[in-house]
């Protein structure tokens, strides 16, 4: 399998920023750490492992992301719009730093995936700027601010938890963006999954109001919040993109 490591100063961060990538075609997939993690936790977890047969076919390519949770979403700062401001320059160097570069590299848009704190922060840049990609694969995640902000929801607070502002989405414009765009959620309903088993189950009430297309599934009770069950879904549901791509291409 083709991998690179690759380092460089983001502007918007004002700091190095790290990130690797595996394999040397196909569709490009970007994919954030769970909380607190860094951009090698996806392969040092397995999750390169699990989708070693379609990257080194060829079939995916994919980008692992460095984060800034422990700044942002997971700050012991008392300073909540400082915090949530981070976590937009996070944003805007994904937009405007190294989303151009998998664009130029990958030649399509990619799909966003992550688990935990990577499913959140995937599906919430899904929702806010889906000009920029083809889906998303979110396990296990949640889709509220409240986790980390309690009842906060001022300022870009609120612009970051999306079953607050999906509501609020007029037709046209982004809503149209997400209806032709394809999503996939999914989380376990045993150990330590019941927080994102509820957000997941109002984010498809909000999703089925707006008419957007989502698969959203609910696995057993024995399917906890951990790697083990990760590295199956990883593997099912991005076959299911892989299939779905080759009768209809985003």
């Amino acid at each position: 399998m083709q991998i690179e490591y690759h380092k460089r100063f983001s502007h918007h961060l004002g700091r190095e920023m790290e990130f690797k990538t595996y394999g040397h075609a196909g569709r490009p997939v970007l994919i954030f750490p769970t909380s607190n993690g860094r951009f090698y936790q996806y392969e040092d977890s397995g999750g390169i492992g699990a989708l070693a047969d379609r990257i080194e076919a060829g079939e995916l390519r994919v980008w692992t992301v460095d984060g800034v949770d422990g700044e942002s979403f997971f700050s012991k700062s008392h300073d909540l719009q400082g915090r949530i401001g981070r976590h937009e320059a996070y944003f805007r160097y994904l937009r405007e730093e190294l989303l151009p570069e998998i664009l130029h590299v990958g030649g399509r848009k990619p799909i966003l995936s992550g688990c935990s704190m990577g499913a959140f922060h995937a599906s919430n840049f899904l929702f806010r700027f889906p000009d920029w990609v083809a889906g998303v694969v979110a396990l296990s995640g949640v889709y509220s601010t409240r986790h980390f902000f309690g009842a906060a929801l001022d300022g870009q607070i609120y612009f970051n938890s999306p079953v607050d502002y999906l509501p609020g989405l007029p037709d046209g414009g982004t809503l149209d963006l997400l209806r032709s765009r394809r999503l996939f959620f999914c989380c376990g309903q045993g150990a330590w999954e019941q927080p994102m088993v509820e957000d997941l189950q109002r984010l498809e009430a909000v999703l089925r109001d707006k008419a957007v297309p989502a698969w959203v599934d609910l696995w057993g009770q024995d399917v906890s919040h951990d790697w083990p069950w990760w590295h199956r879904q990883i593997a099912y549901f991005f076959d299911k993109w892989l299939e779905a791509d080759r009768s209809r291409p985003i």
